[in-house]
């Protein structure tokens, strides 16, 4: 099963330094049929201002994903962790039993970012901080696995049974990605204009992909973002 979801049909905001896209419920968007989508509870598209930012506030018992596409996020938390990350970096953070934290974007740029949370396994884990500076290359014509489940692979590893993927396809070209039985996934298409298996989708447009295989074509240079899970 393939399900788009367009973005301008989702919820937004704009506070001026910030503007956000919500894929789900989330601060003044609220829709009690689009809570989640499996474990993924929130997926926010933040435009982020030059010299501003989210100061510090507390977060529990959630693994939060932090996906950078265009600018600089300064990290700071009560764990002692300050870092920089830009362009295709990943920031992970499980909240576990209780942490505070700020965002910034200190450049003078604007910065673009998508943020995760997914919820975790149990609650109570003990709370940890990593980032990881994938090369951009790494995902070109290829899905790049960055997350995955403690039992995993990947360079990153979640209190959850998901996994996380980016792309960057070049126009013309094709790929696939296979979602197993008792599975499914979220992508969401970052920049460019591609097909998934003949659904047009537009920058900031999403596909849900339920037991099936998808074959992304890209029209024009693309970056893709997806979350794999257990149904």
């Amino acid at each position: 099963m393939l399900r788009k979801i367009d973005h301008k049909l989702m919820g937004n905001n704009d506070l001026g330094w910030l503007k956000t896209l919500y894929h789900f419920s989330f601060a003044n968007y609220y829709n009690p049929a689009n809570m989640n989508f499996g474990v993924l509870r929130v997926l926010n598209d933040d435009m982020i201002e030059a010299q501003t930012g989210f100061d510090t506030h507390p977060h529990n018992d959630m693994e939060i994903i932090t996906y950078v596409i265009d600018g600089e996020l300064t990290h700071q938390d009560s764990m002692g962790n300050s870092q920089a990350i830009t362009r295709g970096h990943v920031q992970y953070m499980s909240a576990g039993t209780g942490v505070y934290h700020s965002e910034h974007n200190m450049a003078n740029e604007p910065l673009r970012l998508i943020q995760l949370w997914i919820h975790p396994d149990r609650k109570g884990h003990k709370p940890n901080y990593g980032d990881f500076r994938f090369k951009f290359d790494e995902r070109k014509n290829n899905w790049l696995h960055m997350v995955s489940p403690k039992s995993g692979d990947a360079p990153i590893k979640i209190n959850q049974d998901a996994n996380i993927y980016s792309l960057s396809l070049e126009q013309g070209k094709d790929i696939d990605f296979k979602v197993e039985n008792g599975r499914q996934a979220y992508m969401v298409l970052l920049e460019g204009v591609c097909n998934g298996n003949e659904t047009l989708l537009d920058a900031r447009d999403a596909l849900e992909i339920v037991e099936e295989s998808v074959t992304i074509q890209a029209k024009e240079d693309t970056h893709i973002l997806l979350i794999e899970m257990s149904i």
